[in-house]
């Protein structure tokens, strides 16, 4: 066989022991070494495991992974999430689908802070639905919304989406850490529009029997119900210190994103205490989750070096971009070809997985046609997160089920409730994919 076939043969393999159970990570590792044992020997496949253990884990920057996790667990212990919804509830209380709207702007702030997609849909599902509930939102809708909106934790920074493919492309995770700004809040933006849009178009799909539109806004609180402005306001206060800390750092260039992963898992440790919600339990317990989260990418990104090391042995890269050019496609052509494979792919397959198959493939075909590696990071962020609210795995949408432990709600219904957003999704990603200044003014102006 010539290598070539033997990478071809290798791919197919990973993605049918994917789709039978065995973890990823396991199935690129065994998958490559089979592969370079079959093209050189099984000596050089040892010596190749060993040669990408040391230099994908071996770099300072590697730290970040398990600090911004840190951070982002400390948030979550500190109950920021809640604070940061009632501040958002406040604001929004005179706005027809303003509970919704404040979904999202809180997702957003809790999102610049964690960075987990997942994080973001645990908290928000306790924090939000309730809410929603009491106030006559649909069941589809009150999770729907919180399923939708928790993507934006791998779009705005930091993320950790942004940092995997930072370290495939080779690129700078600061500068793709900016990148997403604007991104990130034009999908923001256009969740909230998406809201007040079903709001006033269709509104039994926002309330309870539709009954009289004055009800689709959340009422405005009595002096019994909710505390004062000044007070929901002083909430805010220490998230958007970390934000100020954290980013405000890292844009500025006074922080390394590692230096800046440290600064602000201190800063969320601080937080925690002061608030006086970390128990020694609690805290083992964080440490724990962060170490398994931690290594758990940090192995996948190991995997991930010694599958683009056997792609590269085989040629197969190479190839796929000469058969791109002899069809002589155009880099839209061959942009929403990929675009598409990722989206089918996210209904099955996790985010991380999906950017270590595919990414070792089509990087070098993305450079062929002259693209901006910072500019696809980010769609491919997009169109990767689109799948974490697609069928049958949809991520998000399974623990917003889990974390709600209701049976009234079927796991059906919370992806009713998330096609809105997926639309939304999917403009955001068009406009993206049309416009690439909007990924590349800030990464580049600072």
């Amino acid at each position: 066989m010539s290598g070539i076939e033997i990478g071809i043969v290798a791919v197919v393999m990973m993605l049918a022991l994917i789709y039978f159970g065995m973890h990823i990570s396991i199935a690129l590792m065994l998958v490559s070494f089979l592969a370079i044992s079959t093209l050189r020997n099984p000596e050089l496949a040892t010596r190749m495991v060993a040669a990408a253990a040391n230099d994908s884990l071996s770099s300072y920057l590697y730290g970040v992974v398990p600090l911004f996790v840190l951070m982002g667990l400390l948030v979550v212990i500190s109950g920021v999430g809640r604070d940061t919804f009632d501040v958002f509830q406040w604001l929004t209380r005179r706005i027809r689908g303003g509970l919704g709207v404040a979904t999202v702007g809180a997702n957003g702030i809790f999102a610049s802070i964690t960075g987990i997609s997942v994080a973001s849909a645990a908290v928000f599902t306790k924090v939000a639905v309730p809410e929603m509930r009491r106030h006559g939102y649909t069941p589809k809708f009150s999770v729907g919304v919180v399923a939708g909106s928790s993507v934006l934790g791998m779009l705005i920074p930091p993320s950790l989406l942004m940092i995997v493919y930072g370290v495939l492309a080779e690129q700078s995770v600061g500068r793709m850490f900016i990148a997403g700004i604007i991104p990130g809040i034009l999908l923001a933006a256009t969740f909230c529009i998406t809201i007040l849009l079903l709001a006033h178009l269709r509104p039994g799909f926002m309330m309870q029997g539709a009954a009289g539109m004055g009800g689709v806004a959340a009422p405005a609180p009595t002096a019994g119900e909710a505390e004062s402005g000044l007070v929901l306001a002083l909430k805010l206060v220490p998230i958007l210190a970390l934000m100020a800390l954290v980013l405000g750092g890292l844009y500025s260039g006074f922080f390394t994103p590692t230096e800046a992963g440290g600064v602000g898992a201190c800063g969320a440790l601080l937080l925690a205490l002061l608030k006086r919600r970390l128990s020694p339990a609690k805290f083992y317990q964080v440490l724990g989750e962060t170490g398994h989260v931690a290594v758990s990418i940090l192995f996948l990104i190991l995997a991930a070096s010694l599958y683009s090391r056997m792609l590269a042995l085989t040629g197969l890269p190479m190839a796929i971009a000469q058969w791109v050019t002899a069809m002589e496609l155009t880099a839209y052509h061959f942009l929403f070809l990929y675009l598409l494979v990722v989206i089918l792919m996210g209904c099955i397959i996790d985010s991380v997985s999906i950017m270590l198959i595919v990414l070792p493939i089509v990087l070098p075909i993305a450079q062929f046609f002259g693209m901006d590696l910072i500019w696809f990071g980010v769609i491919t962020v997009v169109a990767v997160e689109i799948g974490l609210i697609t069928p049958p795995f949809g991520i998000s949408v399974y623990t917003v089920k889990a974390a709600l432990n209701d049976r009234s709600v079927p796991v059906k219904e919370i992806f009713k409730g998330v096609v809105p957003f997926f639309v939304a999704m999917l403009v955001v990603l068009f406009i993206l994919t049309l416009f690439p200044v909007l990924s590349t003014h800030l990464a580049y102006r600072y």
